[in-house]
């Protein structure tokens, strides 16, 4: 029978054996991955579906602007002393209670009362005057007649198209600065034209009516003055909104805006309701 080992010896042996005991073994390491793995994607699939059910998608600006709730503060555009209509006074209301022109010039042309409006950006009145406009009544102009010649313009396509228009300074086929309304439609606000006598334009622009004022292939005539010391400034080397009232269709079918605004405030015309 073999001696007992002596007590260094029985204690470097335990001491063996608890250093084994107390390592883990492979396996166990093993299933403690395994169950760490289960565990994470149990709790994967509890929580990524409420991150899902909320994502945040980056937008642009003018998304955000869009979505973002808008409140109006009603205002009134400043006339001053001059005569207006109910129509072009519900527009420049709407265009400086919305903010619509943008901070610049606009326009206003009121093709009933042949009577163009330049406002400043603030939507005080810088000054008006009486206009020539297109010989023909129509709120649209004809598909692709700004690619014609003048000369196959024909009469019932003389219009001058109502609308919404960015309006900018330029020059026309024949060098002539002027302010485009609607490029694509030949359509600009321009220095009145005296190359017919025959048309007598200045005295149609001097006469107290507006029935002689329908003589242009839809360009707006102004006089000269008012062309160099007030609508070119404005113009300037920038753009501006040119609001063009309809004579053909309701206001509320081309300026719906302006018309609903006007209704809330009670001051909607007799031909604009």
């Amino acid at each position: 029978m073999p001696a007992n080992p002596p007590d260094s010896q029985q204690s470097s042996a335990a001491e063996s054996r608890g250093a084994a005991l107390a390592q883990p073994r492979r396996s166990d390491i093993l299933d403690g991955i395994k169950q760490g793995v289960l565990l994470g994607a149990a709790i994967a699939v509890l929580v990524l579906p409420l991150f899902r059910a909320h994502p945040v998608v980056p937008q642009p600006v003018s998304a955000l602007q869009a979505n973002a709730p808008r409140t109006m503060t009603p205002r009134v555009a400043d006339f001053g002393d001059e005569p207006a209509s109910a129509e072009a006074r519900e527009v420049a209301n709407w265009v400086v209670t919305s903010g619509d022109n943008r901070k610049l010039f606009f326009v206003i042309l009121d093709k009933i009362n042949t009577k163009v409006f330049v406002f400043e950006p603030s939507g005080k009145l810088r000054s008006a005057t009486p206009v020539l406009i297109g010989a023909a009544r129509g709120d649209d102009s004809v598909d692709g007649i700004g690619g014609r010649p003048i000369a196959q313009v024909q009469p019932h396509e003389r219009t001058t198209p109502a609308g919404r228009f960015v309006g900018e300074p330029g020059r026309n086929a024949t060098g002539e600065d002027v302010v485009w309304v609607d490029y694509d439609a030949a359509v600009s606000m321009h220095r009145v034209r005296t190359l017919e006598p025959k048309e007598r334009r200045l005295e149609r622009l001097a006469s107290p009516t507006t029935e002689d004022n329908r003589i242009s292939y839809g360009c707006i005539n102004m006089p000269v003055a008012f062309f160099e010391n007030v609508l070119k400034p404005a113009f300037n080397a920038s753009y501006g909104v040119v609001n063009v009232l309809p004579e053909v269709k309701s206001l509320a079918e081309v300026f719906p805006a302006a018309h609903e605004l006007a209704v809330k405030q009670g001051t909607a015309g007799p031909a604009a309701s």
